[in-house]
């Protein structure tokens, strides 16, 4: 798959079909192999003596001086490699070379590479370059999944590219205890899509014997009583050290307020993501990420990288429960044992059991008893009276339980109003069970808390819990019309995350067609979240339509159905109609129509008079669609300029008119335009417009543009200045789609 944001062609990215993407530079020569990773092709640079080898990409890319441009790859080989952006001015003279550190070690399984840097002063150009050092000539290289271009982070990310990846250079993080910081290139798998990860890690390497720690330099906002998640990959240098991510907040003054750890319960000397979580308290106006480990021994390393501050998210769409006490990253999330024998923990080591991250919360009882398990408080946002929806993921691995599964409320002094519990049951066992229960919350009622009453129904019996959800309990589908932009909102709750999704559009006549989301038309798309909001651009106007969605597990066996609607879209004044670009939305304009057109059907024919036959021969392609002049008016300066800015893409465009005018939904292709003045009077703001109309297919590769998760925190993790962004970007637009000048 293409690499978002990629200056290299597609072929020069994943060496398919063919290696013309790329020339060999020094001492070797170049050839397509097999066996790549994106696509099968991949770069084969083979030695033709012993010493270092060099490949390039055949174009040069444009480069703007002082702007951070990143480059990596994935690599196989028998030697350790590095990868390079080689920076030249407009005239292609090599100014100089920003290399990656070499791996650490070589590998033969696919492997990433990756370095930033800034292009100096006079840059005009950069080209990517790869190497490798054999002992001999014909010794095989092998690269694939290319990419350069701007520093890639993840979006989210309160830090900057640099803090999270530390590709450009180590300076987004300081020496606090006992160690000294580098870099270096471990040979590490990766997935290939796996973009803003590999190639350069912070690497820690303790001075003497005791407590090493690090801490980043770089102080994001926050906003206090908002929750923050941390995390990063860790790599401990034994699986037996304490090593640890940990989320601080400080005031306006620099003083820090709070330090929260999650520490790794690692299962060996691999590369683990460990997550904390925290609420940022009062008077906190920034925050700071530390790493470390405990009790070191002089000489040892750890690394980490894809560090990551970003606000938390729920495990389902407005649940109440924190981030800590539902997937128990940290511990145990405020969860307790109120009476009985059973005692709780976090589960170890990372990985073994969990649902949400590698976590979960256990629960053990050494003897066939009774105990009631209860979370913290938690305030109900939005508040009493509402129905609410509790969700677990429980897991029996030993022994066996019944339960009652419930939700405790509280009133604003703490006192216990009542406890809203299912009748006992028994607890699945074998694998992972969503299980779930649906309360109301009393009157007075403004804290909640999760009780079950659990009993092990036989001595040492151990209970898995993790993704604990409380949320309002709202219609899974649901449709609205808007009049003024002439769409359906079509919300969708409690899909089940990886799994996969068709939405379809049902007409009067019982016709079902495909509704747009960002990245095509919604045939069994991968789910990303538990709730998706799909703005409708294309639905017909002043005509019912219902929806009927289709959800799929990963594997694609049909898993449940849903439907919602009826729901009506106001025409509006009939003398109106609707030109709509799907793809961009907020292109989309309405126009007062002056004349509709006269079509006519062009067809390919060719035509032969036969000797002595009256009659000629007629050969006949098949007769085209629909052709013909579409006349409007616009009233003003603003509709004129939107005009225009609705035609500049030349895009394939939907045009639509009220029911009952003669003319069907139809997308069409806009021709050269006329626009002229209704008189010859100069203030006279309406003109007159002629737009050549060609019917055409729907499209259906094109994904509704926009942000696609972009905010303005990934602006100013990005760039450093307000100016900084005027000069990268010439449009608003531009900024919202990340097209940089």
């Amino acid at each position: 798959m293409a690499i978002p944001g990629n200056l290299l062609s597609s072929t020069t990215e994943a060496v398919d079909p063919n290696t013309s993407g790329w020339t060999a530079k020094l001492n070797c020569s170049i050839s397509l192999g097999s066996g790549g990773r994106n696509g099968d092709g991949c770069l084969v640079l083979k030695s033709a003596a012993a010493g270092e080898m060099q490949a390039r990409t055949v174009s040069s890319y444009a480069v703007v001086p002082g702007t951070v441009y990143a480059t990596f790859a994935d690599a196989s080989g028998t030697v350790a490699e590095r990868i390079g952006i080689r920076w030249l001015t407009s005239a292609g003279v090599e100014i100089s070379v920003t290399w990656a550190v070499s791996t650490a070690a070589a590998s033969a399984s696919w492997h990433r590479v990756s370095v930033a840097g800034v292009a100096p002063a006079g840059a005009a150009r950069a080209q990517v370059l790869v190497s490798s050092t054999p002992a001999a000539a014909n010794v095989n290289h092998f690269w694939e999944n290319v990419y350069l271009g701007y520093a890639r982070f993840t979006l989210g990310n309160l830090l900057t590219a640099n803090a999270e990846t530390s590709e450009l250079d180590t300076s987004a993080w300081a020496v606090e205890t006992n160690v000294t910081i580098s870099r270096s290139v471990p040979a590490i798998s990766w997935a290939v899509d796996a973009y803003p990860v590999g190639g350069h890690m912070l690497t820690l390497t303790a001075v003497a014997n005791g407590n090493v720690s690090v801490l980043g330099t770089e102080r994001p906002a926050v906003t206090p009583g908002v929750e923050y998640l941390a995390y990063t990959y860790l790599s401990p240098p034994t699986s037996s050290i304490t090593s640890w991510i940990e989320l601080r907040f400080y005031d306006a003054s620099g003083t820090q307020l709070s330090a929260t750890r999650g520490a790794l319960a690692a299962p060996s000397t691999g590369y683990f993501r460990q997550r904390v979580s925290a609420v940022a308290p009062a008077g906190a106006t920034s925050c700071a990420v530390a790493a470390g480990m405990d009790a070191a021994t002089a000489g040892q390393v750890m690394r980490l990288d894809n560090t990551v501050v970003s606000v938390a998210t729920d495990a389902r769409s407005g649940s109440i429960t924190t981030y800590d006490a539902y997937s128990f990253e940290q511990g145990v999330g405020g969860w307790s044992i109120t009476s009985g024998a059973a005692t709780v923990a976090r589960s170890t080591p990372w990985g073994a059991y969990g649902v949400d991250g590698n976590y979960s919360l256990t629960i053990t009882s050494a003897t066939a008893t009774t105990s009631t398990l209860r979370s913290a408080r938690f305030p109900l946002t939005p508040g009493a009276g509402l129905n609410w929806r509790a969700e677990w993921a429980s897991q029996v691995t030993a022994g066996g339980w019944t339960a009652t599964r419930g939700v405790r409320f509280y009133d604003a002094a703490n006192n216990s109003i009542s406890l809203d519990a299912t009748t006992s049951a028994t607890v699945p066992t074998s694998g992972w069970w969503m299980l779930t229960t649906d309360v109301t919350a009393p009157a007075n009622a403004t804290q909640a808390a999760i009780e079950w009453t659990l009993t092990a129904t036989s001595t040492s019996s151990v209970l898995r819990m993790d993704s604990v959800s409380l949320w309002p309990a709202l219609p899974l589908a649901a449709a609205t019309a808007s009049a003024g932009t002439a769409s359906v909102t079509l919300t969708l709750r409690e899909l089940p995350v990886g799994y996969l999704l068709t939405v379809y559009r049902v007409g009067q006549d019982g016709a079902r067609t495909l509704v747009r989301g960002t990245s095509g038309l919604l045939s069994k798309t991968t789910l990303s979240s538990d709730v998706m909001v799909i703005e409708d651009y294309e639905a017909p106007l002043g005509v019912p339509v219902t929806y009927s969605i289709e959800i799929y597990t990963a594997a694609g066996a049909l898993s449940s159905t849903r439907s919602a609607g009826p729901v009506t879209i106001d025409a509006g004044d009939p003398n109106e109609a609707w030109l709509k670009d799907p793809g961009q939305p907020q292109r989309n304009l309405k126009v007062l129509v002056e004349r509709a057109p006269d079509w006519s059907r062009p067809i390919q024919q060719s035509t032969y008079q036969v000797r002595c036959r009256r009659n000629a021969v007629v050969l006949s392609g098949r007769r085209g669609g629909l052709e013909g002049d579409l006349s409007i008016w616009t009233r003003d300066d603003d509709e004129r300029e939107a005009l225009h800015w609705l035609l500049d893409t030349g895009d394939v465009l939907l045009w639509q008119a009220s029911p009952g005018m003669g003319v069907a939904d139809m997308y069409v292709n806009v021709g050269s335009i006329d626009e002229a003045r209704v008189s010859s009077y100069a203030p006279e703001l309406w003109r007159a417009w002629k737009l050549p109309l060609t019917q055409a297919d729907m499209p259906t590769a094109t994904g509704v543009g926009g942000s696609a998760g972009r905010t303005w925190q990934d602006v100013l993790s990005g760039f450093a200045t307000g100016t900084d962004v005027l000069a990268a970007y010439e449009t608003g637009e531009d900024l919202l789609l990340d097209q940089r000048g």
